[in-house]
């Protein structure tokens, strides 16, 4: 990575001079990311010194009598090994140092942040097949995979979770819960590659004018150093967590732990007696991965713990997701949650050399007894000043921010406005799935406008294919704050909660169940699928095995239009490996011990193999913690990329596309009503270069059959040109009442532009 000299000291100007009497609204600075970001990231930025070295503390002699409280050793090794040691470290040696000062922080900027990286690949750390004797990192590291990227458009990597994750038992680590979601540690886990392989990912992503996105979560950690001491009690550990220690004269208000464990889930009534005596504050607005028995509450009890003064405690403590992801607490006194969190968001970008980040479950950062009903736990203030925290300190040093959540759109519009930079599209993906299943784009229209009435224009928004996780189909917006607003669906007027209901219903019926028992319901969250099996289940194939030649066209000609829609209209556009390779779901047997605890989601996590790598059978790099291979439809991107009626050729096309019409940037500015229930019009105002000023307009048909249709919008000026951004085809002009007629094929996408008169 190419290092500039560091940035100079600001002047010596006296502060003690007066100001201006005259007072003034100050207004966002003009300097943008692309003026000071990576790779000419100051020198003066980088810490002075490493971390501990990966692995260590870990020495055999050090692990020095029995794994508990009362042994000063054990409590020493796992203070050595806790993540908010490592962020009191990091923050040291950025403070005091006038490049801190250099960018502006306190207003997000997601076009800066598009222009920078509008086109990302999202990795799984578990599912990518790896280069022979290459790590993870490494594999993502080599110039060769970034050649094929930079050939189809794509700028950005989103790594995923690559830091150590999972727990402690006694001395020994415990795998992950949750795909590594419950981090653990600093350290690069070396599993994925070290942290050179990190920083030369990141060099060679910037020799191909692409950046590195990896990833911190401000909302959980799993139960590893740092849960272990607070658990015991020492210093300000208990701070970083919401949980309550219960004293020993009512811990028979409390579950007994079953031996192997070391918490137990709270039952509603349990919650109920806690809150009544003035421990929690008992019943949240919901209960993520409900599942009776197994997670019936948002709180877990721990087992009797004993501290270095001796004393036996028990917690108990809060989690949004699994047990085993308590949560952190943002308004503790210690703040160190807070201190944990921005010590890893700096260790990233500082040390590291990605340019941006993925923030979760930061929806869920404020908690507070309500006075009647559940608690407020969602869309509280407190989330949306620790966004605002997060995201300044992360713009403060050279990079970006997203945020990874399904939220009501309220709700992302609130926490938009000074935090993330970025929002995952939550509202329309399940609608554009339920427009493909149904080839009826009704409710995707439906919540495509709701975005613009309630300013969450795209251009501020992820727009997603598959990822690592569920087909989600809460639907947030319409199942919780707007359960009761009224709105119209298939000609009736109907409540928002009865609206979540329908979709649902039909999600399921269409992609699950006897029409594709493939696909699985991940609790009450959404469908495990990937986006091929998703449109295989939409043409109506019941078995894969089924799946022959010129159904996989088939699919693959959906899959582009899934990808015109997310590329042709304004934000980031993102896609995973098993997109990339067109992957089909793991059959059941070849993952059911990981489908043992419930979660559905492993079945589409299949391993997927990006450039054709020669396998290495005596490699265990290669081959250790990796998930089965699973059937390609499309094959590795360089084969592709020879096929001009590829996936990948045709992806090359749309991000070709996508780039020369500045779509990317744009206002969307109507999304009207059709002719036809498959047809789906997306109207935009294009905002850079020399097309300012004209209009982009997206047409897609998510029928399998043919379409003429009209085009209308009062957004068109009349008389306009309208051109194929394609291949340049002259489609006629608009008329006087502002439309154009267009011609599908099933499944087909058009993105055109429109002139307007020359004499305007």
């Amino acid at each position: 990575m190419a290092e500039s000299a560091p940035l100079p000291e600001p002047d010596g100007t006296d502060a003690t001079e007066a100001p201006d009497e005259e007072a003034f609204e100050h207004e966002p600075s003009e300097i943008t990311y692309s003026e000071q970001f990576f790779p000419a990231r100051p020198r003066a930025l980088r810490p002075r010194a490493r971390l501990r070295p990966q692995g260590s503390p870990t020495r055999g002699e050090e692990r020095t009598g029995e794994a508990e409280g009362t042994n000063p050793f054990y409590v020493a090794w796992l203070q050595r090994s806790s993540m908010l040691r490592d962020a009191n470290v990091i923050a040291g040696q950025f403070s005091g140092r006038g490049s801190m000062w250099q960018r502006p922080f306190a207003t997000p900027d997601p076009r800066e942040a598009i222009r920078t990286a509008g086109v990302w690949f999202t990795a799984y750390p578990l599912s990518l097949y790896t280069k022979p004797r290459t790590s993870f990192l490494g594999t993502l590291a080599d110039p060769d995979l970034w050649e094929v990227f930079e050939r189809i458009g794509i700028q950005g990597v989103h790594t995923g979770p690559v830091k150590r994750a999972g727990g402690l038992a006694g001395w020994e680590p415990t795998p992950s819960v949750d795909g590594h979601f419950d981090r653990v540690s600093t350290e690069i886990d070396n599993a994925f590659g070290t942290e050179e392989d990190f920083r030369t990912m990141c060099e060679v992503a910037a020799d191909h004018g692409g950046t590195i996105i990896d990833d911190i979560v401000p909302g959980h950690t799993g139960k590893g150093a740092d849960f272990r001491l607070a658990e015991m009690g020492v210093d300000d550990y208990p701070g970083i967590y919401h949980m309550v220690e219960i004293e020993p004269d009512d811990w028979g208000l409390l579950p007994e732990v079953r031996p192997g464990r070391d918490s137990a889930n709270l039952d509603a009534e349990t919650e109920e007696a806690l809150a009544g005596v003035g421990y929690i504050i008992g019943r949240l607005q919901r209960v993520i991965f409900y599942d009776p028995g197994v997670k019936d509450t948002n709180w877990s009890v721990t087992a009797p713990v004993v501290g270095p003064d001796g004393v036996e405690r028990r917690w108990v403590y809060l989690h949004y997701f699994k047990e085993g992801q308590p949560s952190i607490n943002w308004l503790d006194p210690t703040f160190a949650g807070m201190r944990l969190v921005f010590g890893d968001a700096l260790h990233s970008i500082g040390d590291l050399g990605s340019g941006a980040l993925r923030l979760d479950a930061n929806g869920f950062l404020g908690v507070e007894k309500s006075a009647e009903g559940p608690a407020w736990s969602e869309g509280h203030p407190l989330s949306e000043a620790a966004n605002h925290l997060i995201a300044s300190m992360v713009r403060k040093v050279g990079g970006f921010t997203f945020q990874e959540l399904n939220l009501t759109i309220d709700d992302i519009r609130e926490t938009s406005q000074a935090g993330a930079d970025l929002s995952y599209d939550f509202v329309n993906r399940p609608a554009y799935h339920h427009a493909l299943a149904c080839a009826d784009t009704e409710f995707l229209r439906l919540t495509l406008n709701l975005s613009l009435e309630h300013a969450v224009p795209p251009i501020g928004l992820v727009h997603a294919l598959q990822n690592h996780d569920e087909l989600t189909y809460e639907l947030v917006h319409f199942a919780t704050r707007h359960k009761d607003d009224e709105y119209t669906f298939r000609g009736e007027t109907i409540l928002g909660g009865d609206l979540a209901e329908a979709v649902r219903a039909d999600l399921v019926e269409h992609l699950t169940g006897p029409a594709a028992p493939y696909n699985a319901i991940f609790t009450t969250n959404g469908i495990a699928s990937t986006t091929a099996s998703i449109i295989a289940a939409s043409l109506g194939v019941t078995d894969l095995e089924d799946l022959d030649d010129e159904t996989a066209e088939e699919v693959k000609r959906a899959h582009l239009l899934l990808a015109k829609f997310n590329a042709w209209q304004p934000g980031v556009f993102a896609l995973s490996g098993w997109d990339l390779c067109g992957m089909l779901p793991l059959p059941r047997e070849e993952v059911r011990h990981l489908l043992a605890g419930g979660d559905t989601r492993w079945i589409h996590r299949a391993t997927y193999d990006l450039m054709g790598y020669e396998p290495d059978p005596d490699s265990q790099v290669t081959r250790r913690d990796r998930m089965p291979r699973g059937r390609s439809l499309y094959g590795p991107l360089p084969q592709q990329l020879e096929d001009p009626t590829s996936f990948a050729s045709g992806l090359r096309e749309i991000l070709a596309v996508r780039d020369a019409s500045g779509v990317a940037t744009a206002d969307q500015v109507d999304v009207p009503q059709v002719g036809h229930r498959g047809m789906l019009v997306m109207v935009h105002l294009l905002v850079d270069g020399e097309h300012a000023g004209k209009h982009q307009v997206t047409v897609l048909n998510f029928s399998g059959e043919d379409v003429l249709g009209s085009v209308r919008s009062e957004q068109l000026p009349a008389g306009g040109r309208v051109t194929d951004l394609a291949d340049g085809m002259d489609l006629g002009t608009v008329d006087e009442l502002q439309s154009f007629i267009v011609t599908l094929a099933p499944y087909e996408g058009l993105a055109l532009r429109v002139e307007p008169p020359e004499d305007d």
